[in-house]
């Protein structure tokens, strides 16, 4: 170990420059047979420490990069990518099919946000910046997009001479994938996998993780590393929530995010409606991009669980007085709309969108619930309101503060990431276990409780990254 985020597996090296003590910001460089592989690169959300962190002076070790892997198309994973033009990389991105088209639309999404930021401080001067300027552009976006190539599920592909990749699925989101690197040796091959963010087998609407493969050393995520999620049924709880909802003739706020979360809840509604456990009452997905990224959802069959077909079946996914709020107008006007009714909206942490507009309009409102189906990261609005709005009474929104009246609810058994258990059991029920194991993407109480657990339950060395 060469430090608390280098290390040196042999003739492999492996460098780490983000989720390392945090769940944001993954980025890794591979080292071998003198080529360099970053595996994910992502953007630095939550706090504004943590935040500012994209504008630093990108890391020495970031240039001149041989190929990218992007494990999955969450912002924390590639939403760095257009930045790397700047380094001048010109190489390769390898990820699956589902990741490329999930990544268009995100990537697309979170330079257009960029742009109108800046546009809007330079507009009013509120940033101290002259002028403000975005990270990147929707041009940039369009640019690093050309790069892209998709890998199929299960099969070798030489990334650079002497290192290999194969993917399988990590059963998180629509394309996420494990990614295991065979890199050529003399006397024996070794392998390294890094798991992304792995899912745990338990959601609707995608399939579970494959099995882990044979690998000497395995990077793997630990967000929830210290924590088990909430065994009740996910469907039995959402529909109390919604019950109650209806009962008051309120109305339901979900936060949720564009990609994953938002499918899975309109799905679990559908169910709860075919099963006559609840009213219908409209539910409305106020959120562009959740839009673009259901229609993709349901285009990749490959990651759905085998016995569903959405793409066969889409009239039986969608609740059965669904609506979408497509124009700012459509959005404004669902602001001033009665209940009962539910607006699912972006984005799932409440760091912009469309979701705040809906909170200072139903926060004050005793009848109504907001309900958090997400991961929230430390530091942003969304665990401030979940882990503190009642108590404080307010939440600022757009510089001002809103009075805090309504339900604050969470179904953590709605994460799509594996927790403390399942990461153990997905260890556990492999054909050879790791020589070793290093634990990123999580906060340090996490890394160090699962840490423990492997190690005292597994017996494999476990490494925490601070």
């Amino acid at each position: 170990m060469l430090g608390e985020r280098s290390f040196q597996l042999g003739p492999i090296g492996l460098e780490f420059f983000g989720a390392a003590g945090e769940v944001t910001g993954s980025r890794a460089v591979l080292r071998a047979h003198h080529k360099r592989i970053l595996i994910d690169c992502g953007l630095f959300q939550g706090e504004k420490s943590s935040r500012e962190k994209n504008w630093a002076p990108i890391p020495e070790a970031l240039h001149g990069l041989d190929a990218i892997l992007i494990t999955h198309a969450h912002l924390d994973h590639c939403g760095f990518l257009p930045r790397m033009l700047t380094t001048g990389f010109s190489g390769p991105i390898y990820c699956s099919p589902g990741t490329r088209d999930l990544m268009r639309i995100i990537l697309l999404d979170s330079a257009h946000l960029q742009e109108e930021d800046s546009e809007f401080a330079n507009r009013t001067g509120y940033s101290n910046h002259k002028p403000a300027k975005p990270l990147y552009t929707v041009k940039d976006v369009q640019q690093i997009l050309k790069q892209v190539r998709t890998l199929a599920i299960g099969g070798w592909q030489t990334v650079v001479p002497g290192v290999e990749v194969q993917l399988s699925r990590a059963g998180h989101i629509i394309g996420s994938s494990v990614a295991r690197f065979r890199i050529k040796a003399e006397h024996q091959d070794r392998y390294l996998t890094f798991t992304g963010d792995l899912g745990h087998g338990r959601q609707e609407t995608i399939a579970a993780p494959d099995p882990l493969p044979d690998t000497d050393v395995l990077v793997m995520e630990s967000t929830y590393g210290d924590r088990v999620h909430d065994p009740e049924d996910p469907m039995l709880r959402l529909e109390k929530i919604i019950q109650k909802v209806t009962h008051d003739q309120g109305v339901l706020v979900i936060p949720a995010f564009a990609v994953g979360r938002a499918q899975e809840v309109l799905f679990l509604i559908r169910m709860l409606e075919d099963q006559g456990r609840i009213p219908q009452v409209p539910v409305i997905l106020d959120s562009p991009m959740a839009e673009d990224a259901t229609s993709i959802y349901l285009a990749h069959p490959e990651d759905h669980p085998p016995n569903l077909d959405f793409e066969r079946k889409q009239r039986n996914f969608f609740p059965r007085r669904f609506e979408w709020a497509r124009s700012v107008q459509e959005s404004i006007e669902l602001t001033r709309r009665k209940g009962p009714l539910v607006i699912l909206s972006a984005s799932g942490m409440l760091q912009g969108g469309r979701i705040l507009h809906h909170l200072k309009t139903r926060l004050a409102d005793p009848k109504n619930v907001v309900l958090f189906v997400g991961y929230q990261a430390e530091g942003t609005k969304g665990w401030f309101l979940k882990n503190h709005g009642k108590q404080e009474g307010t939440l600022r929104i757009h510089h001002e503060p809103v009075p805090v009246n309504a339900k604050i609810e969470s179904i953590e058994s709605l994460s799509a990431h594996a927790d403390s258990n399942d990461l153990i059991s997905w260890i556990k029920n492999s054909s050879k276990k790791p020589e070793r194991i290093i634990l990123n993407h999580g906060q340090p109480q996490a890394t160090a409780a699962l840490a423990k657990r492997i190690t005292a339950e597994l017996g494999i060395k476990a490494v925490p990254l601070t």
